[in-house]
C-alpha cells in the first residue's frame, strides 16, 4: 500500500497483517489565507491579491503598471538597463503590498520578454537581490493553459467550438478547444479540468479536447516595434494585420469553417477590453460592464474603423484608450482584425481576466480551498 506504513508480520504467522499505521493527514490550507499572482509581461507588470470565496475568489488588492520591459528587445535581444530599472521599481511596490497583506501563497511569473532575452537570468537574480521576490519564467504552453482556465466562467453552454485568444505585449496565445462531446451544462466546468495540462489525465469526466494551440511571438509591443518605421497610420495597420495572419499558417484550425451558432471566441487582453469600452461608449472604464460582454465581428470592425479615422492624435485624446495604451491599441486591433478575418463570429466574449486569474484559480484549486460549485 503506497503511502501506508505496515507493521512487520510475525514469523509464526500469528497476528499477521495488523492494523495499518496511517501517516498524519496533510495540513489543509486555511481557507482565509490570501493568495497572490504576479504577471510580468513584455509591456506591463500586474498583480492580484485575493481570498478564496465559494467557487471563485474575492480580490483584496491589485497593482498594474506599464513598465515596457521588452522595449528595444527585438533589435538587441537583451533587456535594457532602463527597462529593468522601471520594472524593479514596480516590483518593489508589489513586494510592499505582499508584505502589507501577509500573503501566504503566491506565484510570481514572467513571460515572453524574459523568455526571449539573453540576459533574463541575470535580470531574475537582480530582481531577487533588489526586491526579495523570486520570479519564474513560464513556458508558452503553461501561459496559454492558465489564460484558458481564467476564462472558463465565460464559456457558453451552447458553445461546441471555442477559441481562446490572449493578446499580450510580446506574444499572442491561441487555444482551440472542441466541446462538442461535453454535455452543454458541463462545458464551462470542463474547461477548469484542463488545469492538469493540455495533455493531462482528465479522468472519467466529460472531456474538453484541445485541438491545437499556438504561441505567436508577436504581441502589441513587438508587432508595433516591427513596423515602427512605417509613417502612414493606415498602411502600418494593414501591414501589421496581414503579417500577423501569415504567422498562423501552422495552426491546424487555420482553414477551418465553423457554424457561427456553435462557435465562440473569448478574447483576453487590454486590446479587447479597450475595444469593448469604446463600443459601449463608456466615459470611464467599468470592468463590471466590460467583463463578459459579447460582441459581433461587425461591432468590433466599426470600433477599429473609428480608431483609424481618429488618427494618432484622436486616439491619444480618447479617455477610453488611455495614455498607457494609445501607442499600442492599433497593433492590438490589427491582431484582432486578423483573427476575425479568418474566423468571423457573432459571439466574441470580452474577458477582463487572464494569466493572473488563471494562476489564482490553479493555486486555490490545487490547495482544495475552492468549493465545487457552479461559476
Amino acid at each position: 500500500m503506497e503511502g501506508v506504513k505496515m507493521a512487520p508480520r510475525r514469523p509464526d504467522g500469528v497476528g499477521a497483517f495488523p492494523k495499518a499505521v496511517e501517516p498524519p493527514a496533510p495540513k489543509r490550507p486555511d481557507p482565509d489565507s490570501l493568495y497572490a499572482a504576479l504577471d510580468l509581461g513584455t509591456n506591463s507588470c500586474r498583480m492580484l491579491i485575493a481570498q478564496p470565496k465559494g467557487s471563485q475568489f474575492h480580490v483584496v488588492d491589485s497593482f498594474s503598471k506599464s513598465v515596457g520591459l521588452g522595449q528595444g528587445l527585438g533589435g538587441s535581444g537583451r533587456l535594457s538597463r532602463s527597462s529593468m530599472a522601471r520594472t524593479i521599481q514596480a516590483l518593489r511596490i508589489c513586494k510592499r503590498k505582499l508584505a502589507k497583506h501577509d500573503v501566504g501563497h503566491m506565484r510570481l511569473v514572467a513571460t515572453e520578454a524574459c523568455r526571449r532575452a539573453t540576459n533574463s537570468r541575470d535580470f531574475m537574480r537582480i530582481v531577487e537581490r533588489e526586491t526579495g521576490l523570486s520570479l519564474e519564467i513560464i513556458k508558452p504552453e503553461e501561459e496559454a493553459m492558465l489564460a484558458v482556465i481564467s476564462c472558463a466562467p465565460l464559456v457558453s453552454t451552447r458553445t461546441e467550438q471555442l477559441l481562446v485568444v490572449d493578446i499580450g505585449g510580446g506574444s499572442t496565445e491561441l487555444v482551440w478547444i472542441d466541446l462538442s462531446a461535453v454535455p452543454p451544462l458541463e462545458r464551462p466546468r470542463s474547461i477548469m479540468r484542463l488545469r492538469t495540462g493540455f495533455k493531462g489525465d482528465l479522468g472519467p469526466f466529460p472531456t474538453a479536447r484541445v485541438v491545437d494551440w499556438i504561441s505567436v511571438p508577436l504581441g502589441v509591443a513587438t508587432l508595433r516595434e516591427a513596423y515602427d518605421d512605417v509613417d502612414d497610420d493606415s498602411a502600418r495597420f494593414a501591414l501589421m494585420s496581414w503579417y500577423f495572419e501569415e504567422q498562423l499558417g501552422g495552426f491546424s484550425p487555420f482553414h477551418r469553417e465553423n457554424n457561427r451558432e456553435g462557435f465562440q471566441i473569448i478574447g483576453t487582453s487590454g486590446t479587447v477590453t479597450t475595444v469593448a469600452a469604446t463600443h459601449l461608449g463608456l466615459k470611464r472604464y467599468d470592468r463590471n460592464k466590460v467583463d463578459g460582454l459579447r460582441m459581433t465581428s461587425d461591432q468590433i470592425d466599426r470600433v477599429i474603423r473609428g480608431y483609424l479615422a481618429a488618427g494618432p492624435e484622436g486616439r491619444r485624446a480618447d479617455p477610453r484608450i488611455g495614455r498607457d495604451r494609445q501607442a499600442l491599441i492599433m497593433s492590438g486591433a490589427a491582431i484582432l482584425q486578423a483573427l476575425l478575418r479568418i474566423w468571423p463570429t457573432d459571439r466574441l466574449s470580452v474577458a477582463d481576466r487572464g494569466l493572473r486569474e488563471g494562476l489564482l484559480y490553479a493555486q486555490m484549486s490545487s490547495d482544495g480551498v475552492l468549493e465545487d460549485g457552479p461559476f
